[in-house]
Formats: C-alpha cells, sequence, structure tokens
C-alpha cells in the first residue's frame, strides 16, 4: 500500500527528525538520498524504517534483504519528508551510533572540535578527517549536531565511517595528553611547525568566528598554518583540511622511517 498522506503518523514522526530535541527523544536521525543509504546499509548501521518512491524494485529488494522495513510512498510525502529541494527518491530513519567517548582512545590522527558551529562545516571536516585515515572526531560543548540534516549531507556518507565523539573538550583532551598524544591546535598565534610527531595526534580545529578557547589551546601545541597572501585566516573547513593532510603525511613518513 502506497502512503499518500502527509499527516500519516509514520511520516510525522520522521519529518520531526529535522529537529534536534526530536532526534535526540527518538534516538534517530535522518538521511536521504540514494548515497547515504548505500553507505549506512554497507556500515551495518541499524535502521528503524525506510520510505522509496514506487519503481525502484532493486532496492526494496536490498532493504528487505537486511530487514530493513519500508514503506512506499508517493511523490508529496517524499517531498514533505526531506530538507532538499529537489529530493531523491529513497530516505530513511537510522539509529544514532553512542556519541560517549572512550575510555581508551584509538591509536592514531583524532580531530577535535571546539565549539565549530556551522553544520556545513561540521560534515566537511568529518568528510575530510575520514580521507585523511583519521581514527575518530571529538566534539567540545558548542558543536553544531552532528546528525543534523546538513552535516549528515556535508559529510557525504564519512559520518559512518569513523567514531564521533562529544564530550567536555578540555577534560578529554587531557585524557589524551595522558595518553601520549601530542595536541596541536589551529591558532593565529602559533608556530608556522608542527611538533614531533610519531604514531598519534590530535588536532583541534576552533570556533569559526572566535578560534579555540584560551583552556583548550592553552593545552595544545599551536600552530599556525603559513599564508603567502594577505588574507590572515582560513574558513574552519579549509584550514582542517590542509593542517589534516599535513599531519597524515608527517605521520606516515615518521611511522616509515
Amino acid at each position: 500500500m502506497i502512503i499518500e498522506s502527509r499527516q500519516n503518523e509514520i511520516v510525522k514522526r520522521a519529518r520531526a527528525l529535522g529537529g534536534k530535541k526530536a532526534r535526540d527523544a527518538q534516538g534517530l536521525h535522518f538521511i536521504e538520498g540514494e548515497k547515504m543509504i548505500g553507505e549506512a546499509l554497507r556500515c551495518h548501521c541499524a535502521f528503524s524504517e525506510a520510505f522509496i518512491e514506487p519503481g525502484h524494485t532493486a532496492l526494496e529488494s536490498k532493504l528487505a534483504e537486511e530487514n530493513v522495513r519500508f514503506h512506499i510512498v508517493n511523490r508529496s510525502v517524499m517531498e514533505s519528508l526531506t530538507q532538499t529541494d529537489t529530493p531523491q527518491w529513497v530516505c530513511a530513519c537510522v539509529k544514532t551510533p553512542d556519541t560517549a567517548p572512550p575510555c581508551d582512545y584509538p591509536v592514531g590522527l583524532i580531530a577535535a572540535l571546539d565549539a565549530v558551529q556551522d553544520p556545513g562545516n561540521l560534515g566537511t571536516i568529518i568528510r575530510t578527517a575520514d580521507a585523511m585515515g583519521a581514527c575518530g572526531v571529538l566534539l567540545g560543548t558548542g558543536c553544531a549536531d552532528a546528525y543534523a540534516p546538513k552535516t549528515l549531507r556535508a559529510s557525504m556518507g564519512s559520518i559512518y565511517h569513523l567514531p564521533v565523539w562529544r564530550g567536555e573538550l578540555p577534560n578529554e583532551l587531557q585524557k589524551l595528553k595522558n595518553a601520549d598524544f601530542p595536541l596541536v591546535c589551529g591558532h593565529l598565534q602559533g608556530d608556522e611547525e608542527l611538533p614531533q610527531l610519531a604514531d598519534r595526534c590530535v588536532l583541534v580545529i576552533g570556533n569559526e568566528g572566535h578560534g579555540a578557547s584560551e583552556t583548550v589551546s592553552a593545552l595544545c601545541h599551536r600552530y599556525r598554518l603559513r599564508m603567502y597572501g594577505r588574507a590572515e585566516s582560513l574558513n574552519a573547513s579549509i584550514a582542517a583540511a590542509i593542517m589534516l593532510y599535513q599531519i597524515t603525511g608527517t605521520l606516515h613518513t615518521t611511522q616509515k622511517a
């Protein structure tokens, strides 16, 4: 049976996931589009339910094979569920993973964000961290929601490739420092040389407008990207991408030596 009413209770409950209050209450987040659904399936995420327009039998079979409950909906209902201007033909509600910080962090590169507020920046940093082989992303107080629709779209599925933790950043950074992680913080007043790195590092990216807090940056080696033009700073996600690339290269070079 095709769901044709935007007021269907299942549809209304899924639509509410556009807001953080409903995401927290239901323990779910909302994804849309074939790529995101495919990534969630490949990463064995726990689906609550999916919504699909008629005629896409291959994906219907895949969802059924993975025991995902799905509903056939018309175009009007699909448009009411999604937040993009020209939505694709499939969307889903997925269980949000536990974001509590681990007792022991994995060895490798960790991106830590201090009050990065723009969901697009957050999603892009998650995607870049994934591309650079990071073993996790740590979000401090004041960061955007990693499972908000805009963040998820910007992450392009990378949200499912590595753990995302949320905690009190100064406490977690101290824990990492005690575990011999060098802490590097992007900072306008920092040095233009990275510290000596071996097999692990935490890169801290600060707030778009104010940078990292004094409490956080005081724990770190402050590092400034060398600028060759007149711009004083870069967008948070671009600066993060450059520094993640630099640190990844340094870690790999050290490991080969």
